[in-house]
């Protein structure tokens, strides 16, 4: 068997230090995705992610046995974003909160993997919200990231640092604000929680992105 690869370690994409801004080039990375809308404390939001990883984990288990090429389920992600965005800031309306949970596939892991992954785990009904899992590849280009120790009620700063970082240099915002969870949830308490706080930025006069898929 060969040396379990780590995504989260191979991937340049996925480095960030506290206090230091990073303009990054992601590439084009494929997820299995979940959408949904409305307050992260809601159940609705820990039965996605229950939905997300035994498909993980099966295309995993798969790769291992058939392709003897195994590695580490990568961390949550989550891109987010309201029709009104004031929904994050002036209303901190979460009611009014979209989501789209995301935990990345190898690239070495096709279509029919992830087919066989679904099937087996509706087979042992095992995810709430299996029939919404899907496979999509995100494209984010050029981003500034950062990484943020502590509640997620506290990346407030970091998120206007960011902005205005990308002002400074005549760059645009380009897409939805991603968040890449290093840190258990349930495990590890606030303060000590460690996120990569990502967005991507496009120069003046480009095209900008802002729908999420």
């Amino acid at each position: 068997m060969a040396a379990k690869t780590d995504l989260r370690k191979s991937l340049e994409s996925y480095r960030a230090r506290q206090g230091e801004l990073r303009l990054v080039d992601v590439p084009d990375l494929t997820y299995l995705v979940l959408d949904g809308r409305g307050d992260p404390s809601d159940p609705g939001f820990a039965e996605s992610v229950e939905s997300l990883y035994p498909v993980a984990y099966a295309m995993k288990a798969a790769s291992r046995r058939e392709l003897d090429r195994d590695y580490v389920v990568p961390p949550l992600e989550g891109l987010w974003w309201a029709d009104d965005m004031d929904a994050f800031t002036v209303a901190c309306d979460r009611a009014q909160w979209r989501w789209r949970l995301m935990l990345l596939v190898p690239d070495w892991l096709d279509e029919a993997a992830y087919d066989a992954a679904v099937a087996a785990v509706r087979s042992k009904g095992r995810s709430p919200r299996i029939e919404d899992v899907r496979c999509e590849t995100l494209s984010e280009g050029s981003c500034l990231q950062t990484l943020h120790v502590g509640s997620f009620e506290a990346e407030a700063e970091v998120v206007q640092r960011i902005h205005d970082h990308a002002a400074s240099q005549g760059l645009r915002l380009g897409g939805r604000h991603h968040e890449i969870y290093l840190s258990h949830f349930r495990r590890v308490p606030p303060e000590r929680r460690r996120t990569i706080v990502r967005q991507p930025v496009v120069s003046e006069g480009g095209e900008d992105d802002l729908s999420g898929s």
